[in-house]
């Protein structure tokens, strides 16, 4: 990321999923890259982004290597201990909407929580977060899959949230929250039919792109993988 200090340190959470294997690769490939830190549900001590004493641990752990210049948030689940989304609000059923919350809302807003005070705060950094368009209340006219939209539009109000109150003390950051496009992972796989789904790679090194080129200004903002904002 040319954007970055020169040596930056990175941190990807979610490292052993598609989208997150993809940006461990692309970064470590960056000669600007000084170090790249990985957490998952694979790393050990084993990383649980729903506990909130575990995120506490590794950002007290991780935090011991100096301040991060970006951080990318790429965990995010559709399909949760084998119940996927809803076609209609008869099915909905209020346990397993809470658990699309813990982990695509509530989770990422204990990165946040944790992780911002690690953000440099004297140079350009940035926090980035997996979101979806299925997350935008402005784009939805197809409707259904009720707890998943709702969990991400938590999160983009979670992001342009947290932007406003980091901008104050860190006005060179920016934190994004991230349409990934339909990605050809496990994720997408039961429900990409009549979608052209990009490799994990692609949509990697464009999401990268589009961070590179964010400026300030555009904190808290929600975009494509192409770079084109999404309305909230």
């Amino acid at each position: 990321m040319q954007s970055l200090r020169q040596g930056y340190r990175a941190l990807i959470v979610g490292a052993s999923g598609g989208i997150g294997t993809a940006l461990v690769a692309a970064l470590r490939d960056d000669p600007a890259c000084g170090a790249v830190e990985t957490l998952s549900r694979a790393t050990a001590p084993q990383f649980d982004l729903t506990d909130e004493a575990s995120v506490e641990a590794a950002a007290a752990a991780l935090g011991e290597g100096g301040a991060f210049d970006l951080v990318f948030d790429a965990t995010g689940a559709l399909t949760i201990d084998g119940i996927g989304p809803e076609k209609t609000i008869r099915a909905l059923d209020p346990a397993a909407m809470a658990r699309q919350f813990s982990v695509n809302a509530i989770g990422p807003a204990l990165l946040l929580k944790h992780f911002l005070p690690l953000l440099n705060r004297n140079e350009r950094a940035v926090f980035a977060t997996l979101s979806a368009r299925v997350g935008s209340i402005g784009d939805n006219r197809l409707g259904g899959w009720i707890s998943y939209r709702a969990a991400k539009a938590a999160l983009n109000q979670i992001v342009r949230t947290v932007a406003v109150e980091a901008a104050r003390t860190r006005p060179q950051a920016v934190i994004a929250a991230l349409h990934p496009g339909t990605v050809a992972t496990s994720l997408s796989e039961a429900y990409g039919a009549g979608h052209a789904r990009i490799s994990p790679g692609q949509s990697a090194q464009m999401l990268l792109e589009v961070l590179d080129k964010l400026q300030p200004d555009q904190t808290g903002g929600f975009f494509a993988y192409d770079g084109s904002p999404i309305e909230w």
